[in-house]
């Protein structure tokens, strides 16, 4: 069986896995809807809608109205990888709000986070 690749995985569960991360450290779906809204310029409420779709994961990304111009601050590893070293733009994407959603589970301040 071949492996699926994030980008063809379904949002849903891609999403799903990333508010697990932050409420298994405190914060809630509110903030990484939050961090999302800002980096993807969708709203919260595009956010649901996609959720309850069969939008892929890859999809999301590239139909997002808004992608935040700021988002080239985001540096750093996450899960070994520099992001700012990533040549692929879709997939730089996902580990850019992967990275988002890490440092809000580590803690960090929303105002540190939203660059």
């Amino acid at each position: 069986m071949a492996r699926l690749s994030v980008f063809d995985m379904r949002f849903r569960n891609v999403y799903s896995a990333l508010i697990q991360k932050a409420e298994r450290t405190g914060r809630t779906r509110a903030e990484v809807d939050e961090v999302t809204s800002w980096l993807t310029g969708y709203s919260t409420e595009q956010i649901s809608v996609a959720m309850d779709s069969g939008i892929t994961y890859g999809s999301f990304f590239s139909e997002a109205p808004a992608y935040n111009s700021r988002a080239s601050l985001i540096t750093g590893k996450i899960c070994g990888i520099q992001i700012e070293t990533v040549e692929d733009p879709l997939m730089k994407k996902v580990r850019q709000l992967d990275k988002l959603v890490d440092e809000l589970a580590k803690g960090k301040p929303m105002e540190r986070i939203l660059r």
